[in-house]
């Protein structure tokens, strides 16, 4: 299915615990004509620093971590990085996030998607949506050859990338099963999500301002600001969640995260939230503060006990 070239062996994951030796794939998401975009002189551009960044998305796609065999527990998770709708963090919320997966059997697929310019795409607020519902129904297509389980696919977004993740965990569709392609024809729902310091409301005080006016515009129509406040879209098929967020973050107000946590609950869906004393915003891993990397622990367990959940369903 369209272009898949493998970029990379063998890769070495060292995080705390019995190393993992992972296998990177890079994949389109789509084979040929990208949808919602149109010609343009912009050109993808990456920006190396302290932490990497992209901008100008035009060829969206996913770079897909696998643990071996021997340590996989089946489940897998599209990640989504933040950067505000107007660049893509790549490695500090995204290839770092997917090496630790790997260290505890989860594989993981980092989602270079396109942020909504309005030189390259029809449509500019639909087109991250439609790259992270591509690259769920892409790794569900793969789920055999992957040694995924179909049925144990998260998403996970942070800041505004976790906007696109709650924003697909709320406006996921079951699939064309009419299309002839196969890739579409799979559902894009997911199985869990995973919600880091992120972007939920684009209403009254709690909105990122950045957020929203990069996704949907200067003045943008008050059908869309509803339709994009995640926390007014959960639905009683929304997926669990798992969600952390800092108390001193002073970019996106953790009321973000309660307001998701209070609508997720009035559903009764199931909902975890962690809220830290400290770590601000974009703090990723965590890794220089034992206190704010406690996140990951917690999240380990918490999909063990997905997991368990799954087997008692069988």
């Amino acid at each position: 299915m369209g272009t898949n070239i493998r970029i990379a062996g063998v890769l070495l994951c060292v995080f705390r615990i019995a190393s993992v030796c992972a296998q990177e794939y890079l994949f389109l998401l789509y084979p040929d004509t990208v949808p919602n975009s149109k010609p343009t002189s912009i050109t993808e551009k990456i920006e190396r620093g302290e932490y990497s960044k992209i901008t100008n998305v035009s060829s969206p796609g996913i770079a897909v971590y696998l643990p071996t065999r021997r340590f996989a527990t089946g489940q897998a998770v599209v990640i989504c990085p933040g950067g505000g709708y107007v660049q893509l963090s790549m490695d500090l919320e995204g290839t770092d996030i997917a090496r630790y997966f790997n260290s505890i059997g989860v594989a993981a697929a980092v989602l270079k998607y396109r942020l909504p310019s309005m030189e390259s795409n029809i449509r500019p607020h639909l087109a991250p949506l439609m790259d992270a519902k591509r690259a769920v129904r892409l790794v569900r297509f793969n789920a055999q050859k992957w040694n995924i389980d179909p049925r144990k696919i998260g998403i996970m977004g942070f800041s505004a990338g976790g906007h696109l993740a709650s924003t697909l965990g709320t406006h996921f569709d079951y699939g064309n099963h009419s299309s002839a392609d196969s890739v579409e024809q799979q559902s894009c729902r997911p199985d869990f999500m995973i919600l880091v310091y992120p972007v939920i409301s684009f209403t009254d005080s709690v909105k990122h301002t950045r957020s929203r006016k990069a996704l949907l515009g200067e003045d943008p129509d008050m059908d869309l600001v509803f339709d994009y406040s995640n926390e007014l879209q959960v639905k009683a098929d929304t997926p669990p969640a798992f969600l952390v967020h800092a108390d001193n973050d002073s970019g996106v107000p953790v009321e973000n995260s309660l307001r998701m946590v209070q609508a997720m609950r009035a559903k009764h869906i199931p909902v975890e939230l962690h809220v830290l004393s400290e770590g601000g915003h974009g703090f990723g891993l965590g890794l220089d503060n034992n206190h704010v990397a406690s996140w990951t622990r917690n999240l380990k367990w918490w999909l063990d006990w997905l997991n368990r959940i799954k087997r008692s369903e069988r």
